[in-house]
């Protein structure tokens, strides 16, 4: 049994994975699960699959100006620089963060070490000020303690 691959068919079936992807693409920022900024490699990486899967002879243009004999090739090399760019591009975020996580944990470190110092000083006041009541409770003078010293 031969089958015959039909040239259309195929270039519809890529024509219609390059939408899903764009569409779920634009699904994800829509619901907020992507972030803009974060998803314009995707969406630049699939409108390039787009317009490769609408212009067959784009293929063979590229792989025709990259010297690739086989224009599939082409496409999986287009293919694998996408995902080096976009795992580039979310390392960068990835420090970026990592950066920003150190700094508000030293930050919480320190503000911990703030209250803490402070509940020490809240803790010393209230004890000077409770050694001061018992002191002037006990120097406490009575009324007729100040009657007898008024009689002249």
């Amino acid at each position: 049994m031969t089958s015959t691959i039909n040239p259309n068919q195929v270039q519809y079936i890529a024509i219609a994975f390059s939408l899903i992807l764009f569409f779920v693409i634009l699904f994800l920022i829509r619901k907020r699960r992507i972030k803009e900024e974060y998803s314009l490699m995707w969406l630049l990486f699939s409108l390039v699959f787009i317009v490769f899967a609408l212009w067959r002879q784009g293929l063979d243009v590229v792989s025709g100006f990259l010297g690739i004999a086989y224009p599939p090739a082409a496409m999986l090399l287009i293919l694998l620089m996408a995902v080096f760019l976009i795992m580039i591009e979310f390392s960068m975020i990835i420090s970026k963060l990592a950066d920003k996580n150190k700094n508000l944990a030293q930050e919480i470190g320190l503000l911990y070490h703030e209250t803490e110092k402070l509940k020490r000083m809240l803790k010393r006041q209230k004890k000077q000020n409770q050694s001061k009541k018992e002191k002037t409770a006990k120097v406490k003078p009575t009324p007729d303690n100040n009657a007898a010293q008024n009689i002249p």
